[in-house]
């Protein structure tokens, strides 16, 4: 996780990320004071679940306000690999930063493959890891919704390296009275080992909901569905994590309080449910805990 240091209204990813909210940072003078807190507080959570979190702290080397995400620009896997993705606004691209890595490093956390994605940037080509793909690392299989961040060409090429089975569909949300693609895949769903809460409502095209819907029962998914309403308050927006405790499923407070009891009560079957307060970070950033995450596979 990258404690923020410059977190503010975006600009640049605010071109096609509908959810984040300008007004807020004209309104809040505090708006870094209130990210950073909210940031120490989702790390409390996660460690007094058992988790253990390394926390990288940005700096003013460069003027990244999204820092906080550092998913979208790395992600780590099994056989001690990683990923590095290009981004669609260039402030983000100054996110990926090999400090990072050597920070890890000196955690005893070993990496021996690196593949780096970046140089499709130069065509104007975009992945941005865990926020487009959603990976199933169990059945193998990423889904991924297109959009000016969601490259196909990328997804196939990410998915012939990492032996994964591309699932690919167009997702939108309603804004300004019209349809939009809906920035990236980890906003409208959210897999777990044994179910998924996803905005199917979101698929305009019913053989492509149908096919994420079929692959989702192939693999023994509950599949809980959620409202476009409720993505619009990141319920799509949640990450399981697993340890010997159990399963937990991380979700800010917006996303819990938008949940029914009926939907409480399918993922309490699996998971215990823990939520904190990311307002800030969801506003003015447009997105919320799992983006938050890049979890460690080592």
């Amino acid at each position: 996780m990258i404690r923020p240091f410059n977190f503010r209204f975006n600009s640049e990813t605010a071109k096609n990320n509908y959810f984040q909210k300008q007004n807020i940072s004209a309104v809040e003078e505090n708006v870094l004071k209130k990210s950073i807190n909210e940031f120490d507080q989702l790390v409390i959570k996660l460690k007094s679940c058992g988790f253990n979190v390394h926390i990288f702290q940005d700096d003013h080397k460069n003027d990244t306000p999204d820092s906080v995400f550092p998913n979208n620009w790395i992600t780590f896997h099994e056989n001690k690999k990683i990923a590095i993705y290009p981004m669609f606004a260039k402030n983000r691209r100054m996110e990926r930063d090999e400090r990072v890595i050597k920070f890890l490093e000196a955690k005893n956390l070993v990496f021996e493959s690196v593949y780096d994605y970046t140089s499709a940037e130069n065509d104007g080509l975009y992945l941005e890891g865990t926020g487009s793909m959603v990976l199933d690392r169990y059945n193998k299989k990423a889904y991924c919704s297109l959009s000016e961040r969601t490259n196909e060409n990328l997804i196939i090429e990410f998915c012939n390296d990492f032996n994964y089975m591309p699932i690919v569909f167009n997702s939108f949300q309603t804004s300004g009275k019209k349809r939009k693609p809906i920035y990236h895949t980890n906003v409208m769903m959210c897999l777990a080992h044994k179910y998924c809460v996803i905005c199917l409502s979101s698929i305009d095209c019913k053989k492509q909901k149908e096919l994420v819907r079929q692959s989702l029962i192939y693999d023994n998914k509950e599949i809980i569905e959620i409202s476009e309403a409720q993505l619009n308050l990141f319920a799509g927006n949640m990450i399981e994590l697993i340890n010997n405790s159990g399963s937990f499923l991380f979700m800010s407070q917006s996303a819990y309080t938008s949940l029914t009891e009926n939907q409480i009560h399918k993922i309490s079957k699996y998971s215990k449910i823990i939520y904190t307060s990311v307002s800030t970070i969801e506003n003015c950033g447009g997105g919320s805990v799992r983006c938050m995450i890049a979890e460690i596979f080592n």
